[in-house]
């Protein structure tokens, strides 16, 4: 069993303790309070936070790390296939390489998990996984596969089928792609029920089962759009075929809020820490996220890294807070707002018994440039100790 004691924790689930304790074991959190009775000799380590803070470990909703790697170049690279603009077979774990330098940057900063997956080239770019970011095996860091079915409207996907001289490169298009695909997978759907129904034999379809998960609504659709406009048509389609739907990056959400919080749909904002060099996001503005929020609308930030690199994900929400998220909303987005929009939340996002052990200890507010991340925990184990001059992820950090 691992104790942390004397820290001030931040739970994410209602309850700040300025002095408290939490009991890990197996893997799980035990017990959460200001005082914890335990017999000393049943103890394996303890960690005496005094004077650090304490918080689920961070979260990150919205990347492509391990599969965008970086210094890796062509070969490395595995973010988008780019020929064909209807690819929702295509499952991002099959191309996620916990090798990636960037998962141990991850875990320097306290980010514990993250949803990573394919591009936005796509109209339709494939599954998402939600992992944890420890581990040399993916198949042993899986929270939830798939977790979301990637879309994509506007900018990208126009570009790139343009520069192939094939379709879509309007707008409209990539709405008409994205419906018939979504009508060919209800129509997929029907005719299995009915044949499950009669008792008759089904010939299951490989490029077609993949959709169920989202038409079913165990999944959402997460939606590359920037523009105010895309942002709409995501919202159009989702609706039409009533499925569920997170609204990704939304640069321009701040200009139709009202519209966005009447949809009941999540928005994972970001990236905001980088420049304005794609004419869909000339609107950009760490504003937007104190905006949506007062709108009534949930949500997390997103690095989209390797567009920010993903261990300024606490930074950034610094800057939403510096631009008028309120404090409790800043750690709400990398935590528990996160996890709930990735539907983990049953797992990670807050310090409550029951939930995976993942917790980050920093010597300050971690929304703040010159605040040390001192522990990363995942599962239970103590991954990052910034004090142990010989932690292997350190030297991995420097290393890369």
């Amino acid at each position: 069993m691992l104790l942390i004691k004397n820290g001030k924790i931040l739970t994410m689930a209602g309850l700040t303790l300025e002095s408290g304790s939490i009991l890990i074991k197996d893997k799980k959190i035990a017990e959460v309070g200001k005082d914890i009775n335990i017999n000393p000799g049943e103890i394996t380590e303890t960690i005496d936070a005094e004077g650090l803070w304490v918080l689920p470990g961070l979260i990150e909703a919205h990347c492509h790390v391990g599969i965008t790697e970086e210094k890796k170049d062509f070969e490395g690279d595995d973010c988008n296939e780019m020929r064909d603009p209807i690819t929702p077979y295509i499952r991002g774990v099959d191309a996620i390489n916990p090798m990636d330098s960037a998962f141990h940057n991850a875990i320097c900063s306290g980010i514990t998990s993250v949803m990573t997956g394919p591009g936005s080239s796509n109209v339709v770019g494939g599954q998402f996984a939600f992992i944890k970011t420890n581990g040399r095996s993916i198949d042993n860091m899986l929270v939830l596969e798939p977790a979301a079915m990637k879309i994509a409207f506007g900018e990208n996907p126009k570009s790139n089928y343009n520069d192939l001289e094939k379709i879509p490169t309007s707008r409209m298009t990539i709405a008409a792609l994205l419906r018939e695909e979504l009508f060919k997978a209800k129509q997929y759907l029907k005719e299995k029920e009915d044949s499950e129904k009669a008792g008759k034999p089904f010939e299951l379809n490989f490029r077609r089962e993949c959709w169920l998960p989202v038409l079913n609504k165990k999944i959402p659709l997460k939606a590359h759009a920037h523009r105010a406009d895309d942002i709409l048509t995501a919202i159009r389609i989702a609706r039409e075929f009533d499925v569920n739907l997170t609204l990704d990056h939304c640069t321009e959400g701040y200009l139709i809020g009202e519209i966005i919080k009447e949809s009941t749909f999540p928005v994972i904002l970001g990236p905001c820490l980088t420049s304005r060099r794609k004419i869909e996001v000339q609107n950009m503005d760490f504003k937007n996220a104190g905006i949506l929020y007062k709108k009534g609308i949930k949500i997390a930030l997103t690095t989209d890294h390797p567009v920010t690199r993903i261990q300024y994900l606490p930074i950034c929400a610094g800057f939403a807070v510096k631009e008028g998220l309120p404090m409790e909303e800043g750690f709400k987005a990398i935590t528990i707002n996160a996890a709930e929009i990735c539907n983990v939340s049953d797992r990670v996002g807050s310090i409550e018994v029951g939930k995976d052990a993942d917790i980050a200890i920093f010597d300050g507010n971690p929304m703040e440039v010159f605040t040390n991340t001192i522990y990363t925990i995942i599962d239970g184990q103590i991954i990052y100790d910034k004090f142990k001059s010989k932690n292997k992820v350190t030297n991995d950090c420097i290393a890369h």
